[in-house]
């Protein structure tokens, strides 16, 4: 295993908030990470760093050993938590557009993904349902062979039986490799594909283990030990 994500001391303020408060983490190669925490813990601007959308007030953050920038992003893969696709093209369009724009971007991947999923390559976003949007979000996001995967509320505002497809869609198609990062608040539906958690809270890391550490240690699931640490 490798370590493709190190944060150091770091440290995000907006004026006098302070989002992400000396923060040290470390993700290693081949696992899937839940990132959990309540709204405004500090999710959202840690994974914004990774991306490099902002930049941090102190401290480091190194993706594979370099810190976020146009290098980096050819290494990490983003699934924002909304729909970044432009509603009037079709669903080949955006796909070609991937594959001139990421070299590691995998068109055959995402086809057979289309395909299984019964969404025509001629069809606009703008025509699909809002679960299928996330899908199709979803997929270009997972066809890529990243080092990376960085997923922001991946199954939120969709129904069971497409949440259950997201989840097999990353747990079967992500390079093993690489590394997932997951945010969310669903726990219960996505824990199942853990390999670890990190708890984060008011800007700090509260805890970081592994999913079979935590059920052997407090003898609860990683959702009934959340929703007692954060009185859900």
């Amino acid at each position: 295993m490798s370590e493709i994500l190190k944060c150091v001391n770091l440290t995000k303020k907006y004026g006098g908030l302070v989002a992400l408060d000396n923060i040290n983490l470390s993700v290693e190669s081949g696992q899937i990470i839940g990132l959990l925490g309540p709204n405004g813990s500090g999710k959202t601007t840690l994974i914004k760093l990774i991306n490099g959308l902002l930049t941090p007030t102190s401290g480091k953050l190194y993706i594979n050993g370099l810190e976020p920038s146009p290098a980096t992003k050819s290494i990490v893969a983003y699934l924002p938590d909304n729909n970044f696709l432009n509603n009037y093209m079709t669903a080949e369009q955006i796909i070609t557009m991937f594959t001139d724009f990421f070299p590691d971007f995998r068109p055959n991947l995402a086809y057979e993904m289309l395909e299984r999923l019964g969404v025509s390559k001629t069809t606009r976003l703008k025509n699909l349902s809002k679960g299928n949007k996330e899908k199709v979000c979803l997929i270009l996001t997972m066809s890529r062979n990243a080092l990376f995967y960085v997923l922001d509320e991946p199954i939120a505002a969709v129904d069971p039986a497409t949440r259950d497809y997201i989840l097999s869609t990353i747990l079967n198609n992500y390079n093993k490799e690489s590394a997932v990062l997951i945010s969310t608040h669903l726990i219960s539906d996505i824990e199942q594909i853990l390999d670890d958690v990190v708890f984060i809270n008011n800007g700090k890391i509260y805890l970081h283990k592994s999913v079979d550490e935590i059920r052997t240690d407090y003898q609860k699931s990683v959702d009934e030990l959340f929703r007692e640490v954060f009185r859900w």
